[in-house]
């Protein structure tokens, strides 16, 4: 057995796959999963056309969610408030800073607003989901910058750092972490909490390749895996920051705040969920990892037709809530940057 296999953290599994969840890592496994088996056998970087983010445009979110753009420093964002949820001026202190998934190449506020709409409903909390740059166009230091720019909005809106949980999914959750750092680091305060669904933790892919489900995965074959490490690396290198960008599982870890993971239990990012748990509770920090009987990467955005999503999504929102009840930490509340962004439209859906 693998040395990381070995918790200190105690995974609550979540037993048995519907029918729909089966479909769905059915039709991943033969359609996904050899198309990026392909991408990866290509012998140089190519960056597809986010095709997907426009398609996402006409999909329906949760009925009554409203949300409003918010344009950050470098990149644009929403304002999203799921229906019966009030924000800090109807007297509802608590906040989620939410970043995408898509491996840093693909996807958007468009492809995972439905999703958001969700965990805002179940948490009873307003979200500002962050566009983040990504690449080709910019490396994972700008992502986790525009991350930063997010907290900051929060914090100039009026909320307190300790009322604000980052969530994110995929690639997202590696912008959670890393962005619950580096706003420790810059003596800003300690967040609520870090929320890691199906998280990517660490772009060194030994890890992933020594475990068990290095093949067992419905989404990413590991040669995939490998060459998005290999491209992250490049980019750094290009922009000249080769060295300088640190995994969250490599990241200074006792003060971090409480953290839930999610993740399927045939995913291949099973290990990086493992390894954080791991050294998070090694550290002393309190983290939930909960394992989801063979469901696919994200399960959880398809909360419309897949049940074991919507109930996954309703162990998030009562997380979130139990950290906005929890006792003041003593962490003095900073006081709030000048505001980063300003507010456009706003929308009601009335699907």
């Amino acid at each position: 057995m693998a040395p990381h296999l070995s918790l200190a953290a105690h995974p609550q599994f979540f037993r048995g796959a519907s029918i729909q969840s089966r479909l769905l890592g059915f039709g991943l496994r033969h359609t996904v999963r050899p198309m990026l088996g392909a991408w990866a056998r290509m012998p140089f970087d190519v960056f597809p056309p986010n095709v997907v983010e426009q398609i996402a445009r006409i999909l329906p979110v949760h009925e009554g969610t409203m949300w409003r753009a918010v344009d950050l420093a470098e990149c644009g964002s929403e304002w999203l408030q799921a229906k019966g949820v009030s924000d800090i001026h109807g007297g509802n202190a608590g906040a989620i800073l939410y970043f995408h998934g898509g491996a840093f190449i693909t996807c958007g506020l468009n492809t995972h607003r439905r999703l958001v709409s969700r965990i805002s409903y179940s948490a009873k909390q307003p979200v500002l989901n962050v566009g983040y740059r990504q690449m080709p166009y910019e490396p994972i230091t700008e992502s986790v910058a525009d991350g930063v720019d997010g907290f900051r909005w929060l914090l100039s809106q009026g909320y307190a750092p300790e009322d604000i949980t980052i969530a994110g999914d995929s690639a997202g959750g590696y912008l959670a972490f890393s962005v619950a750092r580096a706003v420790m680091d810059n003596d800003w305060g300690q967040p609520a909490g870090v929320v890691a669904i199906s998280p990517l933790l660490d772009f060194d892919p030994a890890g992933k390749h020594a475990h068990p489900n290095a093949n067992r995965c419905e989404t990413f074959p590991m040669s995939a895996v490998a060459k998005l490490s290999d491209m992250s690396l490049r980019m750094d290198t290009r922009r000249g920051i080769s060295g300088s960008r640190v995994d969250p599982v490599n990241m200074p870890l006792a003060d971090m705040p409480p953290a839930l993971i999610h993740v399927g239990s045939n995913e291949v990012l099973m290990a990086d969920a493992e390894l954080m748990a791991n050294r998070l509770v090694s550290a002393g920090v309190p983290c939930d990892l909960q394992v989801w009987d063979r469901q696919v990467h994200v399960f959880q955005a398809a909360a419309s037709w897949v049940p074991e999503a919507r109930v996954a999504i309703d162990e998030i929102g009562t997380f979130v809530r139990g950290l906005a009840e929890r006792e003041a930490t003593g962490t003095a509340p900073v006081a709030a940057p000048a505001p980063a962004a300003r507010s456009r439209s706003s929308r009601t859906a009335v699907r």
